[in-house]
């Protein structure tokens, strides 16, 4: 096994950055990537004009990739906001607004997952009262999700790097998906396993695996320390996703990392142009 059996995607928010959204599709596609993912493109904008949507499922379209992954609504996001779902006022609104642009956007691409990200808590807040509130967005997120055929993914992230966001740990996230699976009766709720934030927490990430592999809908990479390409630091990511096969995902994993001081058409040294 090894890294030509898995099924890789690129993280448009994070890799190609240097270029212009609607450029992006077609440097990964020039890259020998098929697939991609993105965070919620419009940081400012839950409901973004027709146009700007038309224009990127035209990108998307153009350069023959498939759309495998988008976010939800998330506020500033890369920045200092972790997601909106769970923060009270207009935060939620925004959220509330954006779930069915984001499903619809996603069903007109054919793309099967939506990432909800839980969101910081908040000075002044009652935590009981950021969880109920988180609730009963996801379970709209989650019908909206099923609506289109897709899952729901709920994602843990790291301590060190979002110190105010609440799941920092695959129990906690787990946790949150059981709650939504129970109240909606859907069961489209699904684990996001981000190998370097959990590794940044410190898990055992092959217990991890052997416990939620399959509660897994989606899996995203990066090297630890530094969040980089595989390689590039000490995880053995290569071994990790072979336990991942092993105990039975065989969906897509994300290429979520930093390329570094170089573009990002040369940061794929790591996987053979033909297991892209």
């Amino acid at each position: 096994m090894g890294f030509a059996d898995q099924r890789f995607n690129v993280n448009l928010s994070i890799l190609f950055t240097e270029l212009p959204l609607l450029e992006r599709p077609a440097a990964a596609a020039a890259a020998g990537f098929t697939a991609v993912e993105l965070w919620w493109p419009w940081i400012d904008s839950p409901t973004p004009e027709r146009s700007e949507l038309d224009a990127l499922k035209k990108a998307i379209e153009d350069a023959g990739v498939q759309l495998t992954g988008l976010n939800f609504y998330a506020g500033q996001l890369p920045g200092p906001d972790r997601g909106a779902l769970s923060v009270p006022g207009e935060e939620s609104e925004r959220f509330r607004a954006n779930i069915d642009v984001a499903a619809d956007f996603a069903q007109s691409l054919g793309c099967k997952a939506l990432n909800a990200l839980y969101g910081n808590r908040v000075d002044g807040a009652d935590p009981a009262a950021q969880d109920a509130l988180a609730l009963e967005n996801l379970v709209l997120a989650a019908r909206a999700a099923d609506r289109i055929g897709a899952i729901l993914l709920i994602e843990a992230l790291n301590r060190p790097e979002s110190p105010l966001y609440p799941l920092v740990s695959a129990p906690s996230a787990i946790e949150v998906v059981d709650k939504v699976n129970a109240a909606t009766g859907l069961g489209n709720a699904k684990f996001l396993m981000d190998l370097y934030h959990l590794s940044m927490n410190g898990e055992d990430l092959p217990s991890v695996i052997d416990r939620y592999a399959a509660r897994t809908g989606h899996v995203q990479i990066a090297d630890n320390p530094g969040r980089g390409a595989p390689g590039t630091g000490s995880l053995p990511l290569e071994e990790l996703l072979d336990r991942l096969r092993k105990a039975g995902y065989d969906g897509w994993v994300g290429l979520e990392y930093k390329p570094g001081d170089r573009p990002s058409d040369e940061a794929f040294e790591w996987l053979p142009r033909e297991a892209r």
